[in-house]
């Protein structure tokens, strides 16, 4: 008995969803919610073995940023003024 629910009533609630939606949607219904339940699972598993495992660093090649005299358009700028 749960919270004063018998078996019996918990078999007239099951039998009239059934009733309503169909089995096949039922089916559909419940496959959808174990999908979207495996799915998380495996998310926070991920997530778990991300802040295990140790960062790799992404070295990027390092250049100069460009001044604006050795850009041609402010080149020309600098030349008109003159």
């Amino acid at each position: 008995m749960i919270a004063g629910i018998s078996i019996w009533k918990l078999l007239v609630i099951l039998g009239i969803i059934v009733l309503i939606f169909g089995t096949k949607k039922l089916r559909n219904i419940g496959g959808d919610l174990g999908g979207a339940v495996k799915g998380f699972k495996s998310a926070m598993d991920d997530e778990g073995k991300e802040k295990d495992a140790p960062q790799s660093r992404v070295e990027h090649d390092a250049k100069p940023a460009a001044h604006h005299e050795d850009h041609p358009e402010h080149s020309e700028q600098h030349d008109s003024r003159k």
